[in-house]
């Protein structure tokens, strides 16, 4: 159920992640469109889902924060229709923000339990079109490469070659670095071998972690 005091509590919500610096209009209505509380939120966390916090989902994984949901999403730039690559699909509210800004989401996800939950949860939301897999994020899709837009949501100690490969020429990496210290980063392909690197703020994301989890 998605009642309208769970829409009163999105709205707020909203509101706090725009004063935080998050200006991205489009991104914002993603946010309000999606019930964050139906991702598995018990209904005694009510209140909690719509807090400005991660929250553990198990397998050692959280849902993330919504802020650094905006935060990660506004760096992408998304545009209507663009392929994008989700690592670390989790709880798959990262991949439904995606999918209400029309990108064609695949999301790819190393823990099996989390998986064999989030996928048909996303069908039961209305997210049917994602595509979910299970298997390991650091050798990406290749099968449906070349991505516009790839976005990782657990931080890798190095940057991956193989998912720099399967971006598009002009295609962006969205990713936070780092064992301790970590710094958000956005990798743009400028041509087949020669990248652009940005880099933004401190995070804090559990470790990448290679492989796959039964």
């Amino acid at each position: 159920m998605d009642t309208y005091l769970h829409k009163g509590m999105r709205k707020k919500l909203v509101e706090l992640i725009s004063k935080r610096g998050i200006s991205d209009k489009n991104v914002l209505e993603a946010i309000n469109r999606v019930p964050r509380h139906l991702y598995f939120f018990d209904s005694v966390f009510l209140e909690r889902a719509y807090e400005d916090n991660a929250f553990p989902i198990g397998e050692n994984q959280t849902i993330s924060q919504p802020y650094t949901v905006a935060y990660q999403t506004s760096l992408l730039e998304i545009k209507k229709r663009e392929k994008i690559l989700e690592v670390g699909t989790g709880s798959g509210y990262q991949a439904s923000v995606l999918s209400e800004l029309g990108a064609k989401v695949f999301t790819i996800e190393r823990q099996k339990k989390l998986y064999e939950k989030t996928k048909p949860m996303l069908i039961d939301l209305g997210y049917s079109s994602i595509k979910c897999f299970y298997g390991d994020g650091f050798a990406g899709l290749p099968t449906f490469a070349p991505f516009d837009k790839i976005v990782v949501t657990a931080a890798p100690p190095f940057i991956p070659e193989q998912l720099l490969k399967q971006l598009k020429i002009r295609g962006s990496l969205v990713i936070p670095i780092g064992e301790s210290i970590q710094f958000m980063k956005r990798i743009t392909r400028i041509s087949e071998g020669d990248y652009k690197e940005e880099l933004f703020d401190d995070c804090k994301f559990v470790p990448m972690l290679s492989g796959r989890a039964d």
